[in-house]
């Protein structure tokens, strides 16, 4: 799902590629191992910027070409795009209050079993990652007794072999000593990729398994994208979010190019928010050849593809964790607070996305 530089070459000369490369992250060469390394500088001045078309919009009503304004009785203007029809783009569509109710969802709730992670291949499900990174406990592996007897099973995970991994305290890790595989849990929240609400998406075989056990998605979050789907929906139907997909982005983190393509009905949109770090979104054509438009994609953002739209490659090249670029000090701001600070610490160099789909 990541995107990753090992790619074919014929890949490696198509339009989306090379842009995916002009804005990627890449650090200076530096002979100094001590100095902290130094970003590439990129040149921005290509990346549509819909915070400022909506502002100049709100201003004097210009438009820059093939950018189109949608008029939908939204309280706050939304835009399209002329050549990408079915694509809609709501700059600062979620209040203060909203993104940070959704951040913290999306790092205590939303990777809780029986949704699934990325961390299920090796580890099992793991509960309450989050509350173990923010205590500073290690997640150990331990082979369990014949009888199958635990005294702490409310804190162990099952991988379902004769191995079960717990979370502990840090001294009794280091009293342990290299006896048995640990890692620290703040190490797993870094890792995290991605997790899964409703019906859950069966990553190996690229579609969804309506078997497999999860929780519904949460009804204030299935409101709010009815209500951010309203544009993009044929009239007189509604939208029934079904899946969701949370993608958890850390600096360097790419999103490659792809498709949204294993829902049966492509007319209905796929609601794209986001929170944190500010990233560049790029929106191609139907093939890879096609150049793909750069984007800004800032924390409370709502972006639809719908239609023609869902035909398009589309992925995130790049987000931006320094000071200057990442503009999350309102999110600082309203997590100040001592009870708050761990969500600040971790969304002053994350992004996180929440895509809901309609699957039926």
């Amino acid at each position: 799902m990541y995107g990753s530089d090992r790619a074919g070459d014929d890949a490696e000369r198509t339009a989306f590629r090379k842009t995916e490369k002009k804005y990627k992250l890449y650090y200076e060469n530096s002979k100094s191992t001590k100095k902290k390394k130094q970003p590439k500088q990129v040149d921005l001045s290509e990346v549509l910027d819909f915070k400022s078309i909506s502002e100049s919009f709100n201003q004097n009503v210009e438009l820059p070409p093939g950018v189109v304004h949608v008029n939908c009785g939204f309280d706050r203007p939304i835009f399209g795009l002329e050549n990408s029809p079915g694509f809609y783009f709501f700059p600062g569509a979620l209040t203060l209050d909203e993104q940070c109710t959704w951040i913290r969802e999306s790092l205590t709730n939303f990777p809780q079993p029986p949704n699934r992670t990325n961390h299920n291949v090796i580890y099992g499900p793991i509960s309450n990652l989050f509350v173990a990174a923010k205590e500073g406990k290690v997640f150990i592996e331990e082979e369990t007794s014949d009888n199958g007897l635990d005294s702490e099973p409310s804190a162990s995970v099952s991988n379902g072999d004769s191995h079960r991994w717990k979370f502990y305290e840090e001294d009794i890790a280091r009293s342990r000593g290299k006896a048995c595989k640990t890692v620290p849990a703040s190490v797993l929240l870094r890792k995290l990729r991605w997790s899964t609400l409703g019906l859950q998406f069966d990553w190996s075989n690229r579609n969804y398994a309506v078997s497999l056990p999860h929780n519904k998605i949460p009804n204030a979050l299935c409101q709010l994208a009815k209500r951010m789907a309203e544009p993009a929906m044929p009239i007189g139907e509604e939208f029934w979010p079904e899946a969701a997909i949370v993608n958890y982005f850390g600096s360097g983190d790419t999103l490659g190019g792809h498709l949204d393509d294993m829902e049966a009905d492509w007319s209905k949109p796929i609601v794209s928010m986001s929170f944190g770090c500010k990233a560049i979104f790029l929106l191609g054509g139907k093939s890879r050849q096609d150049e793909p438009l750069a984007m800004f994609l800032r924390s409370g953002d709502v972006v639809l593809m719908a239609g023609e739209a869902r035909e398009c490659f589309h992925g995130v090249p790049r987000i931006f964790t320094d000071e200057e670029n990442a503009e999350i000090t309102p999110l600082e701001l309203r997590f100040s607070d001592e009870d708050d600070r761990c969500f600040s610490d971790y969304i002053r160099t994350s992004r996180i996305n929440i895509n809901i789909r309609q699957v039926f």
